[in-house]
């Protein structure tokens, strides 16, 4: 008998629940992470890395330029043994200046990932606040085109919001 009850009762509510307009939040997510005061510290930090990185990609390509002509100087006047070591010298130097080059791009790369994590965390939890705060059914990001139209009497621009929640 309850049972009936309840289904006759949400059948009965079903039309009203599907009339109930959800309310939304959205707001630009790369945005809300540049108005971030930490977010000016980590590319400086990274800014630094990277200039690290450059300067010992120029010391060893210079070395590697310097070897290089030191052996088209050189080869004629080699005796055999000596440019075929040269060859094998040049030719490691310059697989080593590879990895080297490989390896910073995906060190630098893990290093942004991670200076950007506690921006993205503390941007979630701000988020989740205001979208708890304001009753949203859900808030979106307005960047990369993955959103191209929002109908502003539906659903309410937070950018403000969350900025003044980050600062």
């Amino acid at each position: 008998m309850k049972r009936r009850l309840f289904l006759w009762l949400a059948m009965a509510f079903l039309p009203l629940a599907a009339n109930a307009q959800l309310s939304f939040g959205y707001f630009s997510y790369d945005e809300a992470v540049k108005a971030m005061p930490e977010y000016a510290l980590v590319q400086e930090n990274l800014a630094d890395l990277k200039s690290k990185y450059d300067q010992e990609m120029k010391r060893v390509e210079d070395e590697f330029n310097r070897k290089y002509e030191d052996f088209l100087d050189g080869r004629n006047d080699f005796a055999p043994t000596i440019l075929q070591k040269r060859q094998t010298e040049l030719q490691e130097l310059l697989k080593k200046n590879v990895e080297f080059k490989a390896e910073a791009r995906r060190l630098l790369q893990q290093a942004e990932e991670e200076a950007f994590a506690p921006l993205r965390d503390k941007l979630q939890r701000v988020v989740a606040r205001i979208g708890a705060e304001r009753g949203y059914a859900f808030i979106l990001n307005t960047d990369g085109h993955a959103c191209p139209y929002v109908n502003p009497e539906m659903g309410e621009d937070v950018s403000q919001l969350i900025r003044e929640a980050l600062r």
